[in-house]
C-alpha cells in the first residue's frame, strides 16, 4: 500500500470517531464536553504536552492570526516551533505544523499508529480530542522546543485546555457558536476565560466592557497578571498599503516598530496582542527576532489577495463582527469598489447580520454550498438576501460559483470575494489553483 492510501486510511480512522465539527448546532449544544477523556488519554501517553513551553490562544476572532504570528516569531528566534490550529483549509496535516510546514502524510500515519493503543483505552473520545493529542505527541516526538496552541471551540472545556501554558492569550470576543458558548458576551467570555490558569500571565486584545469585566474577574481570582492591549500598552498604524502594514507598539517606557504582511486594522490589534504574548511568555526572544518573524508570517485566507485587476480575495470572515472588519478593510484598500461575494455558511450562523455589514458594496451574492454536512442549503441563503433586497443567484458546486463570479467580474471589474465559510473559501482556493491563475500579486 502506498503512503497516500495509508494516509487516507488514517483519516478514515480519525473520522470514525465523533466529530462535532460535522454536527448540527442542536447536536453540538447537547455534546458531552469535558476534559476527563483528554486527561486520561494524555496520561496514558506519558503527557507529551509537558515537554515544551506553550503559548495558548483563545478568542472569537483573530486567534489564528495571533497564533501564526507568535509561531513565526519563535521560529525566527531559533526555536523548533510547533503550531496547532483548526480547521484546516486544504489538507488535514495543516493543523499540525513544525517550523511553518505541515507534518508529512507519512508522519501522520506513523503518529496515528502510535496513538491507537491509547485511544482504544479511552471511551467516547472525539476526533478533535485525538487530533489535539496527535499534535501534543508530534511536537514531543519531533523535538519541538516551543509551541503555540489555538483553542478549537470556547476554552474551558476545549481539548487543548489540559496544558499549563507560559501565557494565556484571549483575542477579540464576539458572538459565535452561541448554542454552545452562550448568547451573551459575558457567558462567552466565561468560557474563553477557562484557559486562564493560576499564576500564569494573561494577555487580552481590546474587549467590550461586558466581556472584559469577566476576564478581569477570572484573572483576579487566579492571581494572574493581566495585560490589556489598547490600555496597558498601545499600538498605532504608521502606514499601510496592499503589501503590508507598519505599526508601533508602545509600553510607555519603550516603543517597538513592527511590519506585518497581514492587511486590515484588526491585524494591527492582533500583532500587538501577539507581541505582548511573546514578551509575557518568559520564552527568551528579542524584539529583532519578533520583527523578523512578524514580517515573514504566512497565514492564508485572511484578506488574501490572490490577484489584482480584476481583484480576487480569499477571506475567512464568518460572523457579524468579522464581516464589519472585512468591510473596513475593503474600504481601506479598495474604496467604493463593488463586490461579487461567493458565499456559503454553516446552519448556525447569523447570515442577515453578515450581509448587512457588506450590503452597501455588494453587487451580487453568488450563493453556493460547500461539501460539508453543516452547510446551509442555498435556497435559505437566497431568501435571506432577498429580505435585504440584495441581488443573488445560486450556483453550485463551488467550482461553478467561482467561474460565475469571475465571469461577472471580467465584465465590470468588481472584486471577487470569498467569505462566510472557511469550507467554501477552502474549496474556492482549491478551484482557483486548478484554474492555473497566478497566486502572486500582478
Amino acid at each position: 500500500m502506498d503512503i497516500e492510501q495509508q494516509y487516507n486510511q488514517a483519516l478514515d480512522y480519525l473520522y470514525s470517531f465523533v466529530d462535532y465539527s460535522l454536527k448540527h448546532s442542536s447536536e453540538l449544544a447537547k455534546a458531552d464536553f469535558n476534559l476527563d477523556r483528554m486527561i486520561a488519554l494524555m496520561e496514558s501517553m506519558g503527557n507529551p504536552q509537558k515537554k515544551y513551553p506553550i503559548i495558548h490562544v483563545a478568542g472569537t476572532k483573530g486567534k489564528g492570526s495571533v497564533s501564526a504570528l507568535c509561531a513565526s516569531a519563535l521560529k525566527a528566534a531559533g526555536y523548533k516551533t510547533g503550531l496547532y490550529t483548526s480547521p484546516h483549509l486544504l489538507d488535514f496535516v495543516e493543523r499540525i505544523q513544525i517550523d511553518g510546514e505541515p507534518i508529512s502524510h507519512a508522519q501522520l500515519v506513523e503518529l496515528i499508529e502510535e496513538i491507537k493503543p491509547h485511544v482504544a483505552k479511552t471511551e467516547k473520545i472525539t476526533t478533535f480530542e485525538i487530533t489535539t493529542a496527535l499534535a501534543f505527541l508530534a511536537f514531543a516526538k519531533y523535538n519541538v522546543t516551543a509551541a503555540v496552541f489555538e483553542v478549537g471551540l470556547g476554552g474551558r472545556l476545549d481539548a487543548t485546555n489540559i496544558v499549563t501554558p507560559n501565557v494565556s492569550v484571549i483575542t477579540s470576543l464576539s458572538y459565535d457558536h452561541t448554542a454552545v458558548l452562550g448568547n451573551t458576551l459575558a457567558l462567552i467570555a466565561g468560557e474563553k476565560a477557562g484557559i486562564i490558569k493560576n499564576n500564569i500571565p494573561v494577555v487580552s486584545s481590546p474587549q467590550k466592557d461586558e466581556a472584559l469585566e469577566v476576564l478581569l474577574r477570572v484573572a483576579n481570582l487566579t492571581n494572574s497578571e493581566f495585560t490589556l492591549v489598547g490600555k496597558d500598552i498601545t499600538y498605532e498604524l504608521i502606514e499601510s498599503n496592499i503589501k503590508g502594514q507598519r505599526m508601533t507598539v508602545d509600553g510607555g517606557q519603550w516603543t517597538v516598530e513592527l511590519q506585518i504582511p497581514l492587511l486590515g486594522h484588526h491585524q494591527i490589534e492582533n500583532a500587538a496582542t501577539a507581541y505582548m504574548a511573546l514578551k509575557k511568555s518568559g520564552i527568551k526572544i528579542s524584539d529583532e527576532q519578533i520583527q523578523t518573524g512578524f514580517a515573514n508570517v504566512k497565514w492564508r485566507a485572511r484578506f488574501e489577495i490572490a490577484r489584482l485587476n480584476p481583484t480576487v480575495i480569499f477571506d475567512s470572515a464568518h460572523n457579524h463582527d468579522s464581516f464589519l472588519r472585512l468591510d473596513e478593510t475593503l474600504q481601506e484598500y479598495f474604496p467604493n469598489q463593488k463586490v461579487y461575494l461567493i458565499f456559503g455558511a454553516s446552519e448556525d450562523k447569523n447570515i442577515l447580520d453578515m450581509f448587512s455589514a457588506l450590503k452597501s458594496r455588494l453587487e451580487k451574492i453568488i450563493v453556493t454550498k460547500a461539501d460539508h454536512p453543516r452547510a446551509l442549503n442555498v435556497e435559505k441563503i437566497v431568501s435571506l438576501a432577498d429580505q435585504l433586497e440584495i441581488k443573488s443567484e445560486a450556483v453550485f458546486p463551488v467550482k461553478e460559483a467561482l467561474k460565475r463570479a469571475l465571469e461577472l467580474s471580467s465584465k465590470d471589474g468588481s472584486i471577487v470575494l470569498s467569505a462566510g465559510s472557511m469550507f467554501v473559501t477552502a474549496e474556492v482556493m482549491r478551484e482557483w489553483k486548478f484554474l492555473n491563475e497566478s497566486t502572486e500579486l500582478d
